[in-house]
């Protein structure tokens, strides 16, 4: 395979698959997208028609029973992500699947064993877009000092995307389709968790401040199933401590952003413009640090994912290793908000999906 094609097959063909991957992987020398599968038929033949792919499959099944497809991606909600990624690496298939992995920490856990089962295979998860572009720049002042021992990490998602009631209910507010995943809060842990130590303790409160909203599957006014506020405090192994806030639901509130504050600086990043800033002990406003040249990243996760394959380099971003610790995380949330007692990380056990 690796001196010949990679014939992928789409399982969930979303805005991000269409925006972001299709895109990455037809960049790709030797790299054949060979058909789509979406929730419904139709859906299917329009995805196909759209993106120009020669095969519909009528269900998930079909794709994994193909033997000309080589490798799965993943594209559709939580929900599908745990099955279908069983039955592919059972297959012999190498798959890349969309964030959040999974629905739950035990579904997560059972991804991880079946991936080191399966060592031959590939296993990634697609990574947080957020911080890419400067997260060696980033790293590189840490090491070289500019925060000295951290001391407080400040991590920010807040938009107006459910601020009026009047917006319909996405599926991401949906726990069947969603699990434990809420708003931003498993993207930006990701993100953040690159620089920092992992957290070994959260205490949280989750709140659904819009309780009910008008289901378009039937077009009825229920209960949401996930928060839309969320607030995170966090005890990391090195005895720094962090403050999470999240809100979908904040007229002119928008920000993006992480503060990474230790004994000798600060830094300062704009998630949303990839723009940082920072300030030493001594000095009075941070000021710009343009990201070198040398050190800019970004979006390469369908190139990584083919290296991958082709045996050039392991997987970064993300192997399900990482994939698994932020589902833990994002469950230690879920519990601390429902039961309100801190929740120690990482987790001893994996609760029922229900908590």
């Amino acid at each position: 395979m690796s001196r010949g094609r990679i014939r992928i097959a789409i399982i969930g063909a979303g805005a991000v698959v269409r925006s972001r991957h299709v895109p990455g992987f037809r960049a790709i020398p030797g790299v054949e997208l060979i058909g789509v599968c979406n929730r419904r038929r139709e859906s299917s033949a329009r995805a196909a028609r759209e993106l120009g792919l020669p095969t519909i499959y009528g269900n998930w099944e079909e794709v994994i029973q193909d033997p000309d497809v080589d490798a799965v991606l993943i594209g559709a909600w939580p929900y599908m992500h745990c099955p279908v990624t069983l039955a592919a690496l059972d297959a012999g298939k190498h798959v890349l699947t969309q964030a959040r992995m999974a629905m739950n920490a035990r579904e997560a856990q059972r991804m991880l064993d079946r991936a080191r089962e399966s060592p031959d295979r590939v296993a990634m998860v697609a990574p947080s877009p957020y911080g890419l572009v400067g997260e060696a720049f980033v790293r590189s002042l840490i090491e070289g000092g500019w925060l000295g021992a951290l001391r407080e990490v400040h991590v920010d998602g807040l938009t107006n995307e459910l601020a009026d009631p009047a917006t319909p209910m996405g599926w991401r507010q949906k726990t069947r389709y969603s699990g434990f995943n809420m708003l931003t809060l498993g993207i930006l842990h990701e993100t953040v968790s690159r620089w920092i130590p992992q957290a070994r303790r959260v205490l949280a409160y989750a709140s659904k401040l819009v309780p009910e909203r008008l289901d378009p599957e039937n077009r009825r006014t229920k209960p949401v199933g996930t928060p839309d506020s969320v607030q995170v405090l966090t005890t990391h192994e090195d005895g720094s401590v962090g403050t999470y806030r999240l809100s979908a639901v904040l007229w002119g509130g928008n920000a993006m952003s992480v503060a990474l504050h230790g004994s000798e600086g600060s830094l300062f990043y704009d998630l949303r413009t990839d723009q940082i800033r920072g300030l030493r002990r001594g000095e009075d406003a941070p000021r710009a640090l343009p990201i070198p040249d040398a050190l800019r990243g970004g979006w390469r996760a369908e190139a990584d994912f083919v290296a991958a394959i082709r045996g050039e380099r392991p997987v970064t971003h993300n192997d399900f290793a990482t994939g698994a610790r932020g589902m833990q995380f994002t469950e230690a949330v879920a519990r601390s908000s429902r039961h309100q007692v801190p929740v120690s990380l990482p987790l001893k056990e994996f609760s029922n999906p229900s908590l």
